[in-house]
């Protein structure tokens, strides 16, 4: 916790495999299981809720459910189960490809419950054909899996919404998600690692929707490299709920997220030789296989220059520690012997504390890159960008 009422919450974090060592997200790291997420989010990374998006998976709910029963962990009276210091809200990655869609589309829809989940999963299990696995196509419409978690007092998140592979606007629409999906039944709009609140609201439909930035973690080490801070009266499911709505004293405070250059798919490049790209042919290689970046994206969608309408909470970039040049494993461990979790690190270690403890030029870079006066080298086509020195 950030202080009274404040929380940080990573809502998209990947499962690597269950408990029997089943894989759950084939790209996931195996050490990605609940327990370690759950232990990890609280010792290390200092989250206070976590969304797996991966609860849909049968034995991963059979596994709650004697987490419940033995006493190790609750349900939330307002929704999402209870963890010591870490509260799990239940969620689950899925990919739609109506008729109307241009490609498929990933989408995240959380419940209250674990009732809710398990009806939510059964009735999914007979429209997919591979249930115990991450990010399965659904064989049923946008609009109809919608009205399902609505039903079931969920949430709908269109995910990482601009990126050029399973994103909405990035692969599924031509200019509106409501080319596809109900707008009323959307509950917020997740950036993606590629974006932030800036050039998303270049698109007018979106400037009443709450932004989220989430990890999207395939690893221990990345969760939270994207984050939000949540003014909340509890850390529950309703009181995330209502941070959406603005409603109740809930809110989101601040969104924490890489600056848009470091992402995989801001620049547009070459398929083929990652040469970034303008104009129709590869100057490099003259291939003409184009992965689009979500900045060229977002232009080709702008409506607006800017929201004035509703008032958004700062979107603050952030350069998660492993991305600092020398921070190597071994520095991480003093760091985090030295401070305690990485929101610790992050947030409240002064330049003379971490001088106290790490070599001074791994120190300013630290600090040059919390107050955002990193050059970044930008990345594309499925490439991470990179530090590279200060403005």
């Amino acid at each position: 916790m950030i202080n009274d009422h404040q929380y940080v919450a990573d809502l998209h974090i990947h499962l690597g495999q269950t408990a029997s060592n089943r894989p759950v997200k084939i790209t996931a790291a195996r050490t990605l299981t609940l327990e370690n997420i759950i232990d990890y989010a609280r010792t290390v990374k200092g989250i206070d809720i976590i969304g797996v998006i991966d609860c849909h998976v049968p034995e991963v709910l059979e596994g709650l459910k004697h987490s419940i029963e033995s006493g190790e962990a609750y349900e939330w009276k307002g929704g999402g189960i209870r963890f010591p210091d870490v509260t799990l809200i239940l969620g689950t990655e899925i990919e739609v490809y109506d008729e109307e869609s241009l490609g498929p589309v990933h989408v995240l829809a959380y419940t209250p419950t674990w009732n809710a989940m398990m009806e939510l999963s059964s009735w999914m299990g007979s429209r997919m054909k591979n249930p115990t696995l991450s990010s399965q196509r659904l064989y049923e419409t946008s609009i109809v899996l919608q009205q399902k978690v609505k039903e079931l007092g969920g949430l709908f998140i269109p995910a990482h919404a601009f990126t050029p592979f399973k994103g909405v606007y990035g692969k599924g629409v031509k200019q509106s998600m409501g080319e596809i999906f109900d707008l009323a039944l959307i509950d917020g709009i997740e950036l993606g690692l590629s974006a932030d609140t800036s050039m998303a609201d270049q698109v007018e439909e979106l400037h009443h929707f709450p932004f989220l930035s989430n990890s999207d973690a395939h690893s221990l080490e990345k969760l939270a490299r994207e984050y939000q801070i949540l003014h909340l009266y509890e850390p529950s499911f309703q009181a995330f709920q209502s941070a959406l709505r603005d409603k109740d004293k809930c809110s989101i405070v601040a969104n924490y997220g890489l600056n848009p250059y470091l992402g995989k798919y801001y620049e547009t490049t070459c398929a083929q030789c990652r040469t970034p790209m303008k104009g129709s042919a590869c100057e490099t290689c003259g291939s003409s296989k184009v992965v689009k970046g979500v900045s060229e994206r977002l232009t080709e969608l702008a409506t607006a220059s800017e929201n004035n309408g509703k008032q958004r909470p700062p979107y603050v970039h952030q350069i998660p520690l492993e991305f600092i040049p020398k921070v190597g494993k071994r520095t991480l461990v003093r760091l985090r012997e030295a401070f305690g979790t990485d929101m610790d690190i992050l947030h409240q270690a002064t330049f003379e504390q971490l001088c106290d403890v790490i070599p001074n030029h791994i120190a300013e870079a630290i600090v040059i890159a919390r107050e955002g006066k990193a050059t970044i080298k930008r990345g594309g086509g499925g490439h991470y960008g990179k530090m590279i020195g200060t403005e």
